[in-house]
């Protein structure tokens, strides 16, 4: 069977290409049959409101002051429209509430809502006046990029197999602006925002994908191809590979499994010499059934999405592939699956990983810490200077934080400090826990090696991210635990029911920034 990667997703991502208009449109210029505007509580303060009052029509403020028009935040209402404009077919009105309170993250959460009505509406085009949606704080040109990245985000629907429906999928193939700011800019603010929609809504449809239809073969395929569309330089080790390296970290999760490992990595040079590397590192467990320490059946159901920290680091390298940032970067994914079988691996066990440190098993189910063990020595080997490790790691990030939190540790409080500032841009909520000495010296007692994998469920994400944390030894780096944010158990304003793409947006901001 062909992998659902190579027979869907390629599909997909063929077909996402935009017509962005960089010509300056009017009302009455616009040549798409809908039309979005966004209507803040008080519009005499908005630019331009009587002109779109002129063009709509004289009821427009009426239905405005008798509520079927709202401009209570996140309402959308559409309306029919007979202007001399003959292509335009509607109005979608997108209320705002109070201009001055509305912030970044509420405009973007906004436009995935109006991705949704687009969907839902079947629309191949549409145009923004993006001055009803300006604020003092918020720019046309940083609404033109919240738009393409709220609505690409919110248009996105989980590929399925049912063979009940002939329905054609929908894309928007154009969007033009009603604006006075210049046309170019506003544009490619756009583009840059659809780019990382798109990129998102890739990793989401990794996470998505059944298990047997997305193996560490299929995962590294598709970073081959990757590689190819944006010129990376590309390297996959097979089990031979592997162990011949001798990376008992990957290898130990990989021995109960019929699908070979593989070890992914990509690089990214923009600078003459390769120093002053980012490196992400991603954890690629493409089913997790708990080895022996056995998962029950209702904690088994959804672990195809443990590889959602891979999918997150390959979303982040489409970015940088699109956007060309200034920064070497390296993204090195180890990817398995851990089954069960007679040669599987077992608690009591004793494995060597890659650098060196043998690691008691205690827990099989805590097998994500040993391929990213691995994973990171083998980053700091390909010149990672700083890394950045992404993980469904822990069920106990969900105890702690909930399920709209990222977990972090870190061993570098400036490198931290700086990766935050990414996310205040992207509106991904991340919180730091503590790493005490005590906590390493936990991960570190065995009687028969130099670390445990499980040392307790009490402190669970920070002893799996610690754990972690110990084969990045002085490096800068940084652990995000994305279990209860890499899949959402209902639809949100930003997308559907299952994975998120979450870092993605983040991981990408912060190279450009940093």
């Amino acid at each position: 069977m062909e992998s659902g990667y190579n027979s869907r997703e390629k599909a997909v991502r063929e077909a996402i290409s935009m017509n962005i208009g960089t010509e300056n449109k009017t009302f009455a210029s616009a040549t798409v049959e809908t039309i979005i505007i966004g209507v803040q509580k008080h519009r005499e303060q908005m630019k331009n409101w009587s002109a779109f009052s002129e063009f709509f029509g004289s009821a427009l403020d009426e239905w405005i002051r008798s509520g079927e028009i709202s401009s209570d935040r996140k309402k959308l209402m559409k309306f029919p429209v007979t202007t001399v404009n003959e292509t335009l077919k509607r109005v979608v009105f997108v209320g705002l509430g109070e201009g001055k309170t509305l912030t970044e993250e509420n405009l973007r959460e906004t436009f995935g809502l109006v991705g949704k009505e687009l969907k839902a509406l079947k629309v191949n085009n549409y145009a923004i006046w993006l001055e009803s949606f300006a604020t003092p704080t918020i720019e046309e040109t940083d609404v033109a990029f919240l738009a393409a990245e709220g609505i690409g985000m919110g248009f996105y629907t989980v590929p399925n197999y049912k063979t009940s429906s002939n329905e054609q999928d929908t894309y928007v193939d154009r969007v033009e602006f009603v604006t006075e700011v210049n046309g170019e800019e506003v544009a490619a603010s756009f583009e840059v925002g659809h780019i990382y929609a798109q990129a998102v809504n890739e990793a989401r449809s990794l996470v998505n994908l059944p298990p047997n239809m997305l193996t560490a073969t299929d995962l590294a395929n598709y970073a081959v191809d990757l590689a190819k569309q944006y010129d990376f330089e590309v390297e996959i080790l097979d089990k031979a590979q592997l162990e011949e390296l001798g990376m008992g970290g990957i290898l130990s999760v990989n021995q109960g499994s019929s699908e070979e490992p593989r070890m992914i990595t990509l690089k990214y040079q923009a600078k003459d010499k390769w120093e002053d590397v980012v490196g992400f590192v991603g954890k690629g467990v493409t089913y997790d059934t708990g080895g022996y320490s056995l998962k029950p059946r209702e904690s088994m159901v959804g672990m195809k999405g443990d590889m959602g920290g891979a999918a997150a680091v390959l979303g982040a390298m489409k970015i940088i592939g699109e956007t060309r940032p200034k920064r070497n970067v390296v993204a090195v994914i180890g990817s398995t699956d851990n089954m069960v079988s007679g040669t599987a691996f077992k608690p009591d066990d004793v494995i060597t990983t890659y650098s060196g440190k043998t690691v008691e098993v205690l827990n099989t189910d805590a097998e994500g810490r040993l391929v990213l063990a691995d994973a990171m020595t083998y980053a700091k080997q390909q010149g990672a200077n700083y890394l950045i490790d992404v993980a469904t790691l822990t069920g106990g990030v969900i105890v702690a934080l909930g399920m709209d939190k990222t977990g972090a540790l870190t061993n570098n409080e400036e490198f931290f400090e700086s990766f935050m500032e990414a996310t205040v841009e992207t509106g991904e909520f991340v919180w730091r826990l503590p790493l005490t000495e005590k906590d390493k010296k936990r991960i570190r007692k065995s009687d028969l090696a130099d670390l445990n994998n499980s040392p307790g469920r009490d402190g669970h994400m920070i002893f799996g991210g610690g754990f972690v944390g110990e084969f990045a030894e002085d490096t800068p780096w940084i652990h995000l635990d994305i279990a209860g944010t890499s899949d959402a158990t209902a639809p949100h304003d930003l997308g559907p029911k299952g994975g998120t793409g979450v870092m993605v947006r983040t991981l990408a901001a912060f190279v450009e920034q940093f």
